[in-house]
């Protein structure tokens, strides 16, 4: 709860700080309030005690899983906010309704992960994805940022109008939105569910899918992401995606009398084609954005291993962080080598090595860490993913894991190939702005960390 109000609080302060032509001082204030928010949430974490008084009403939920995921969306979010100001250097006179537009965005993220009662969640959904619906076309004058927009806006409509449906008739059959009530009701009445809650679980399912683009319902986010301006494809593919997978396994978690057999062998035959379809597609890309949301796509199909064995919430965390911290990464080298371009095409990287030699092994790192492969984190993120699978029985899900990682890391190495190989047309050093420097040193430190040190997430208890 505490965290939740002083970031909404927060959101509210950088629009006040617009109104008093304070824009200046914008940034600076809202990354302090995000490190005060972040120790503040740390500290409540392993004290067990909120700051601010606990919601008696159970609509939000400070456990520990909702902090944990509420401390990595904070580091992202503080990350995304450092490279703003240079991304906007030539709209700053908007530069505050951008900022509070991500820092809502986390507000909702967070709600998402901590809702004590669906209304809250169905509320957090909506305000993450009207702030992303607006970020995406936030560059009126190009096609692709409207068409951008457009589609993200009319699918995400779409998908929420599939989760509250699913709500409404989840409420109809048990009478309650509070998630307690809704779990013991459900377990109580296991065996003889009424039609209209194991319809509503689909729906649900069904809407939340469109969210984390789980194949077949991934098709708007190649072209979203290709579309919106980088730093906006950055938060979208790392805190709206991992803000949608956790709040995903909560649901599961809370309904899960309403998961059957069939349910399961839906999830794993989605879990395989994600993973495919997400591969196998990125290999033909020639933008790197477009690459980075195919490539996305299938790592969603990793993280939704976790979400069919539903027992280690710890290996869903881990997996979104290591995930995440090598993304934006990558987007900061992203908007560091095409700055002052438009576009993001494979060119942009021709001799990157000899131009920019630690932008180049950073994004390196990056890209090695997304295809699994050891110092960084991304390597126990799918060791601990497969680990599971093979607990329960699922060798057929390792093995279409397996290959699908050794087809990333081709593509993933078509990239390190243009950078090594390849002459640029341009022979100068490529300037790029520090802030951009400084956050990909910050993401991919905190991955290898993650990958020398794994037990700083999952020896939590969540």
């Amino acid at each position: 709860m505490s965290t939740l109000i002083t970031i909404s609080g927060l959101g509210i302060i950088s629009l006040l700080l617009e109104i008093l032509n304070l824009r200046k001082i914008l940034v600076p204030v809202v990354l302090f309030g995000l490190i005060a928010i972040l120790g503040m949430t740390i500290t409540e974490f392993y004290l067990g005690e909120p700051v601010i008084g606990a919601d008696k009403y159970n609509m939000v939920v400070a456990s520990g899983f909702s902090q944990g995921f509420s401390i990595l969306f904070i580091i992202l979010s503080i990350l995304i906010v450092m490279m703003s100001p240079k991304f906007y250097q030539e709209k700053v006179s908007k530069i505050a309704d951008y900022v509070s537009l991500k820092i809502f965005m986390l507000a909702g993220a967070v709600a998402m992960v901590s809702f004590g009662n669906f209304a809250i969640f169905f509320i957090g959904l909506e305000v993450l994805s009207i702030a992303a619906y607006a970020l995406a076309s936030s560059e009126p004058d190009k096609v692709k940022s409207n068409e951008a927009g457009a589609k993200y806006f009319i699918m995400g409509a779409f998908a929420s109008s599939f989760i509250l449906f699913g709500l409404a008739l989840i409420y109809g059959a048990i009478g309650s939105f509070d998630i307690g009530t809704v779990t013991i009701a459900s377990a109580a009445q296991a065996g003889n569910l009424s039609v209209w809650f194991s319809i509503g679980f689909l729906m649900i399912a069904t809407g939340m899918m469109f969210k984390a683009s789980i194949v077949p319902f991934h098709f708007w986010a190649p072209d979203v992401y290709e579309g919106s301006p980088t730093l906006v494809t950055a938060i979208m593919s790392t805190l709206v995606k991992v803000a949608a997978i956790g709040a995903f396994y909560k649901i599961l978690v809370v309904l899960s009398a309403g998961i059957t057999p069939l349910f399961q062998t839906i999830l794993i035959v989605l879990c395989i084609l994600t993973l495919c379809v997400g591969n196998i597609t990125a290999i033909k890309q020639t933008n790197i954005k477009r690459m980075l949301a195919y490539s996305g796509i299938s790592h969603t199909g990793f993280m939704m291993m976790a979400l069919i064995a539903l027992d280690s919430p710890n290996t869903v965390l881990y997996y979104a962080a290591a995930y995440s911290f090598a993304g934006i990464a990558a987007f900061a080298v992203i908007l560091g080598a095409c700055h002052g371009k438009d576009n993001e095409d494979m060119t942009n990287f021709f001799g990157l090595l000899k131009r920019q030699p630690l932008l180049s092994v950073i994004l390196t790192g990056a890209l090695l860490s997304l295809g699994g492969i050891p110092v960084f984190s991304g390597f126990f993120a799918k060791f601990f993913v497969f680990n599971q699978m093979l607990q329960i029985g699922h060798v057929i899900v390792v093995i279409f894991g397996i290959l699908n990682s050794v087809v990333a890391v081709y593509y993933y190495l078509g990239v390190v190939n243009v950078m090594v190989t390849k002459e640029s047309s341009e022979t100068d050093k490529l300037k790029v702005p520090p802030e951009y420097i400084i956050v990909a040193i910050i993401a991919i430190s905190l991955n290898i960390i993650l990958g020398i040190f794994p037990s700083v997430i999952m020896g939590l208890g969540l």
